[in-house]
């Protein structure tokens, strides 16, 4: 099989993390060379762009800049990172990607979708995933179970009014990219929620030959 380009996306406290954690296990004890990224970051110097747009001290940040630096982190991920990945034939697994920007950037902070989508089709050279897992979980569930794991970083510390946009947003872009984007229930167990996946996956390839 060739390289295969796979998001998740949702909410803050949505459990992708652990979800894309535990679907790459899934896929190397299946056989898959596979390689997980995190958005921001990834790479070295998106790293470092992740530390200065996460932190706290840096509430005065302006929304595009925000924008330009997600965008910014993005490129130097897929042209370092993804690209060789699956031009390697490997599985590319990201933990958020272009979709998180579209939502937190383009609607919740009000920029527009078009706007945003304009600034990253220079940074990604319009590379999408083939497939994207959404984890849909309520945006108030999800902060309340981000507030129990660590200290909030400065988007997740932004006003609840602001995850509610973001959590609209989301499930109207899942509604709009049905064949892209696979929308799973967020609210059982982990082990039954990689099942899920898995089980997607699966049908995924199978359906297309892959």
């Amino acid at each position: 099989m060739s390289g295969l380009f796979i998001s998740f996306e949702g909410n803050d406290g949505a459990g992708k993390t652990t979800q894309a954690k535990l679907f790459k296990e899934y896929l190397e004890g299946c056989g898959y060379s596979v390689r997980l990224f995190r958005e921001p970051g990834g790479t070295e110097i998106s790293e470092k762009i992740r530390e200065i747009i996460l932190d706290n001290e840096n509430y005065k940040m302006k929304h595009m800049t925000e924008a330009l630096l997600y965008a910014a982190a993005r490129c130097q991920l897929v042209y370092e990172g993804i690209l060789p990945a699956l031009k390697g034939g490997q599985i590319v697994i990201c933990d958020r990607f272009l979709d998180s920007s579209l939502v937190y950037q383009g609607v919740g902070r009000g920029l527009g979708i078009d706007v945003v989508k304009d600034i990253n089709s220079y940074a990604t050279g319009g590379i999408m995933p083939d497939l994207t897992f959404f984890l849909h979980l309520d945006f108030s569930e999800a902060l309340s179970r981000k507030n129990y794991q660590h200290e909030l970083d400065r988007m997740e510390n932004q006003k609840a009014y602001f995850h509610n946009r973001v959590y609209k947003g989301f499930m109207e872009l899942a509604e709009s990219e049905k064949e892209r984007i696979v929308t799973i229930e967020a609210d059982k167990k982990p082990e039954i929620i990689a099942e899920e996946i898995a089980d997607y996956f699966n049908y995924f390839v199978g359906s297309r030959g892959l």
